[in-house]
Parts: structure tokens; sequence; C-alpha cells
């Protein structure tokens, strides 16, 4: 993992690690321009009760409207779902890069056909992390993905 990418990842890690504490999906977000964290969140689904309230989308909502997203980068714990990604062209964020998606494949060739850059960086702590979780919490997981 580049050095760039390095403290953002950590942070979604931190982020999911934080949600699955509080037991809810370990998925955390950050949304960055400037090398700066303009936004976080995380999974908040079982917290908050909101089957929107996915990492992705509470990151972009505590970042707060913006006039546009050139030159941002998303940061993500976890390959998006559909939900997620369609936000994602939405908003027209150019970049996405990805902590892990070996639990879970996303829809990162969705996103690509867009023209959104997508790097999957393979963090092991996210792989462990999520692994454990779906391990743990089948039921909650194909509920959040909605298969079940």
């Amino acid at each position: 993992m580049s050095d760039l990418h390095a403290p953002f990842v950590t942070r979604c890690f931190e982020l999911a690690d934080q949600g699955r504490s509080e037991g809810g999906l370990p998925i955390g977000s950050v949304l960055v321009g400037d090398g700066r964290i303009l936004g976080e969140g995380y999974n908040r689904r079982v917290q908050q009760g909101d089957p929107i309230a996915h990492g992705e989308m509470d990151c972009l909502r505590n970042a707060g409207r913006r006039p546009h997203y050139r030159g941002t980068i998303l940061y993500t714990s976890l390959s998006p779902c559909m939900m997620c990604a369609g936000t994602i062209v939405q908003f027209g964020i150019p970049h996405v890069v990805i902590a892990e998606n070996r639990n879970f494949g996303g829809n990162e060739d969705f996103l690509r056909e867009r023209g959104v850059r997508v790097d999957v960086i393979d963090d092991p702590r996210c792989i462990e992390l999520m692994a454990r979780f779906i391990a743990e919490h089948p039921a909650l997981w194909n509920e959040d993905i909605a298969e079940g």
C-alpha cells in the first residue's frame, strides 16, 4: 500500500472496528480531498435501524453538502454495494480506494465502466475483520447485503 493511502485505509479500519464494537457491521469509509479527511463514517444500519446507513453513505452524509466532488477520493474498508456504488457515480466521485474485496466483491466493474478509478489494496486487517464478522454473524451479514 502506498504511503499516500495508508493513513486513510487505517482510518477506515478504525471506523469499521468501531462499528463492530457497537454491535453493527464492520465497514468504515472516509472521503478525502487535498490530502485531508472531509468526512468519515461507518455502517450504522443496526445502531440506527436505518437500512441505508451503509459506511459510504454515512461518510458522505457526514461530509455534508458539496458543490462537487472533483479531486476527491472515497476510501472504504469493503468493496461498495450497488447502492453505494450508484451514489459514488451519481456524485461524480472520481476515485475509490477499496481496502478489501475478498469477502464481498461489490460493484467494482460497475464503477470502472462509468469512469471511476478503482484501486484495491488487500489490507489484511480489513480482510480478517470482515471474515470474522461474517463467520460470527451470518444472518446479520446476509441482511446487510439483502440475501437471506
